[in-house]
C-alpha cells in the first residue's frame, strides 16, 4: 500500500500544540506534505520519503522545538516511512483563519 498526503496528515493528528487543546492539522499549521518513493529504503515493503512545511501560531512560539520533535516522533513511528524531513517555515504567516472548523467549534470560537 502507497502512502499518501491524507496518511500523513492523519498520522500527524496526533500531535498537538501543548497551549491549545487541538492537533496541529486541525489547527492550520501544516502548509505541505510532499510524499515520495524511496527506492533505496531496505525491506520488502514499499517506503515513501516525506517532507512537511510546518509553522508556528506566533515566531515566539515556545513549544516550537517540542512540536516539531514531535511530528519528527510521530513520523518515525510510520512503518511506511523511510525518512521525513521537517522544515519550519514562516511563510505565509498562520493565521486563526487556518483553523479547521471542527476546531473552531472544539473551542467555542465558531
Amino acid at each position: 500500500m502507497t502512502l499518501t498526503e491524507e496518511d500523513v496528515l492523519m498520522a500527524l493528528r496526533d500531535v498537538y500544540d501543548p497551549e491549545i487543546p487541538v492537533n496541529i492539522v486541525d489547527l492550520g499549521l501544516i502548509y505541505r506534505v510532499a510524499v515520495e518513493p524511496d527506492p533505496d529504503a531496505p525491506g520488502m515493503m514499499p517506503r515513501q520519503r516525506v517532507s512537511i512545511d510546518i509553522t508556528m501560531t506566533s515566531p515566539g512560539c515556545p513549544a516550537h522545538a517540542a512540536i516539531t520533535e514531535q511530528v519528527r516522533n510521530r513520523l518515525a513511528g510510520v512503518q511506511q516511512i523511510s525518512q521525513a524531513e521537517v522544515n519550519l517555515v514562516w511563510e505565509p504567516t498562520w493565521t486563526p483563519d487556518r483553523i479547521s472548523e471542527a476546531a473552531r467549534k472544539h473551542l467555542g470560537i465558531g
